[in-house]
């Protein structure tokens, strides 16, 4: 095998991004792959059963997603939303950091454009919902100009804002108010598969539901009450709730893989989408996560406008690349390497309290943090994995970080990325590196890492088809079939 016929020259990286969570875009001197003996692989040259992308792509990229957007919301019943009716379009923060945030955007414009061509409805309202960085989709709205293309009427929905009690079969849980205050919702969302860590590609489609839309003390079951796998039902209530099913309209999702955009999908039925996402969440992505386990060492670098564990490579997120050394997708395993379930199994001194708990990642032999943002708690991350951090202003961003006091107190800095790359050689022992810089297509690796992938890559996937995703679908009741009833 030529490998080098499949390594080609790094793929441009996700540009920085101004916001209050990381530092300024002059900042970043420079993107760990621009430096020597990185190259990038393409994914559809290491899986060619992955399938033909809108984006990334020429110059009408983003026309064919608007189209394709077009196309799935003429086919979905909104016979039930008259002229005289309200329309909240329900949007969820992560949407906009996927590549470059341009098709999610476009997707809430077409929802918008085609509902008031359709229903001659005026009054449609977005309410974008955040994790901890409340006022991240506030800038977001902004970047893309859909605080304009909404006519004002676009507003960021935050977990301590004003709830509302929705009566659901397991008792009263809450919803946001702001997020139902009209007559019909519309859910928009898509297949990215973000958080397995959390959701484990259970209810994924539905999870927004009991996380963006939801009060703190209701979202907050996914992370400190009941853990992965189990607090997945809390969403499925609320959602099926006489409240909220007497709003909902329909869900309208951008169809993701891990190597770009592949289309859009709506339904009145959330859980037959749901049961198709389950799809390309356990095929698609599920062949690149198992790969990322067969990496048996290498420097992981943070290098895209995201907090720590949500910088992205190949699609997959950095926290879950701390867990590539466990089956996410397999529920018989009941606890991930991270979550922040599994932090609370940690001792005070940094000892796991069972035996059984698995241990993070040992492939990833020390973390440079080039380019990354505040607004998630990280400490536990270079607590457990040596960490570089790029520049003294950014470590000086993460220790006024309310979230992050003690991120920098087992993180040292380096005054360039350069530096911090050398440092990095030498005391890690290897060579192997994956660049978690958002580029879209491929990944951004170092030639050693990439000739390992390479030969595993045709091992892996057929490992997935005939071996895993049987395994993972039947585990969540999904049939194949599913994407013939969509034909």
């Amino acid at each position: 095998m030529n490998y080098k016929d499949l390594m080609h020259e790094p793929i441009k990286p996700i540009p920085p991004k101004p916001s209050i969570y990381g530092i300024e875009p002059e900042l970043v001197k420079a993107r760990v792959s621009e430096l020597p003996g990185m190259v990038s692989l393409y994914l559809r040259e290491l899986f060619p059963d992955l399938p033909p992308v809108l984006l990334p792509g020429g110059p009408d990229a983003i026309k064919n997603v608007r189209q394709a957007a077009n196309d799935a919301l003429m086919n979905v019943d909104m016979s039930m939303i008259k002229p005289e009716h309200s329309v909240n379009v329900l949007a969820s923060h992560h949407g906009f950091t996927l590549f470059g945030g341009d098709p999610y955007a476009e997707l809430l414009k077409a929802i918008r454009d085609v509902v008031e061509e359709r229903t001659g409805c005026t009054d449609i309202r977005l309410r974008a919902g955040v994790g901890m960085r409340f006022r991240e989709t506030e800038e977001y709205m902004k970047r893309y100009g859909l605080d304009t293309y909404y006519k004002g009427k676009a507003v960021g929905i935050a977990p301590i804002d004003e709830g509302i009690p929705i009566e659901t079969e397991i008792g009263t849980l809450y919803g946001l108010k702001k997020a139902y205050d009209a007559d019909w919702i519309i859910h928009a969302h898509h297949t990215d598969v973000r958080e397995v860590h959390f959701h484990r590609q259970v209810d994924k489609a539905v999870k927004p539901f009991g996380m963006s839309y939801a009060r703190c003390e209701t979202r907050s079951t996914y992370h400190q009450n009941l853990g992965p796998r189990a607090a997945n039902f809390t969403a499925r209530a609320i959602f099926e709730s006489e409240f909220v099913q007497s709003k909902f309209a329909f869900a309208a999702f951008l169809n993701c893989g891990p190597h770009g955009v592949i289309g859009a999908d709506c339904d009145n039925d959330l859980y037959a989408l749901n049961d198709r996402a389950t799809f390309v969440g356990c095929q698609l992505y599920g062949k690149i996560m198992t790969l990322f386990g067969e990496i048996d060492k290498c420097i992981a670098v943070l290098d895209f406008p995201c907090p720590v564990p949500y910088v992205f490579s190949a699609g997959v997120i950095y926290a879950n690349f701390l867990g590539a050394n466990s089956d996410l997708y397999d529920l018989n395993t009941p606890l991930p390497p991270y979550t922040w379930y599994t932090e609370a199994f940690y001792r005070k001194n940094g000892k796991p309290l069972l035996p059984e708990t698995p241990p993070m990642n040992p492939a990833i032999k020390m973390c440079v943090h080039n380019y990354a943002w505040t607004g998630y708690p990280s400490e536990f991350f270079s607590k457990n994995i040596p960490t570089v951090v790029v520049g003294d202003e950014q470590g000086k961003l993460f220790d006024t970080d309310s979230m992050n006091t003690g991120y920098m107190d087992y993180a040292v800095t380096a005054r360039t990325a350069e530096n911090a790359m050398e440092f990095a050689y030498n005391v890690s022992g290897t060579d192997q590196v994956i660049i978690f810089d958002g580029a879209m297509g491929g990944l951004n690796v170092s030639e050693s890492l990439a000739k390992l992938l390479i030969e595993k890559a045709p091992l892996v996937s057929e490992k997935v088809d005939k071996e895993l995703l049987p395994k993972w679908l039947k585990q969540r009741g999904v049939d194949l079939s599913i994407l013939e009833s969509k034909a």
